[in-house]
C-alpha cells in the first residue's frame, strides 16, 4: 500500500485543476466553470448508504444551487457506468465525475489510508470544497457527515454571494 502525503488545500489557495469524465461520457474541467462558484464533493462509492444520503441531499438542493449560479460536482473512484446507474437510480441532475486513478483525490488531499475491521486500505475521505469564481478555495469541509451537509454548503455559497 502506497501512502500518499498530500494535505487538503487551505482556503485561499488556488483549487487544483482537473479534467475528468462524467457519467454521460463528456469531459469536465474545472476551468469550464470560471466566474461561478463550484461545489466539489468527494465521496467513497456510488450507491452506498452515506454516499446515497449525501448525493440525494445535493440533488434535492439543486434548485437553490442553480438559483445561486453554483455548479455541483460529485467525484469518486467509480467508473462512468457506475455513475450513470447511480445518477439514474436517484434522479441526480448534477455531474458525477470518475477519478478511477484517484489523481484528483490525491491533489485535493482526500486519498487517505483508512481502516475497517482491522484492515488498512487506501480510499477517499469524504470531503467538500467550495471554489469561488476566481478558482480559489473559499471553504473546505475535510471530514463530512452526510446528513445535513448540502444545507451547510448552500449556506456557504449564499455567504460567498454577499
Amino acid at each position: 500500500m502506497t501512502k500518499v502525503d498530500s494535505a487538503i488545500p487551505d482556503a485561499g489557495a488556488m483549487a487544483p485543476v482537473f479534467d475528468l469524465l462524467a457519467g454521460d461520457g463528456r469531459r469536465v474541467k474545472l476551468r469550464d466553470f470560471k466566474g461561478r462558484p463550484v461545489v466539489i464533493y468527494f465521496y467513497p462509492k456510488d450507491d452506498t448508504p452515506g454516499c446515497t444520503v449525501e448525493a440525494k441531499e445535493f440533488g434535492d438542493s439543486m434548485p437553490e444551487f442553480d438559483e445561486l449560479g453554483a455548479t455541483v460536482l460529485g467525484i469518486s473512484p467509480d467508473n462512468t457506468a457506475s455513475h450513470c446507474k447511480f445518477a439514474s437510480k436517484y434522479d441526480l441532475t448534477f455531474p458525477l465525475l470518475s477519478d478511477t486513478e484517484h489523481a484528483v483525490a490525491e491533489k485535493y488531499g482526500v486519498w487517505v489510508e483508512k481502516s475497517m475491521y482491522g484492515r488498512r486500505y487506501m480510499g477517499v475521505q469524504r470531503a467538500t470544497f467550495l471554489i469561488d469564481g476566481a478558482g480559489r478555495i473559499a471553504q473546505a469541509w475535510p471530514k463530512v457527515k452526510p446528513e445535513g451537509h448540502a444545507e451547510q454548503v448552500l449556506d456557504a455559497v449564499r455567504a460567498l454571494q454577499k
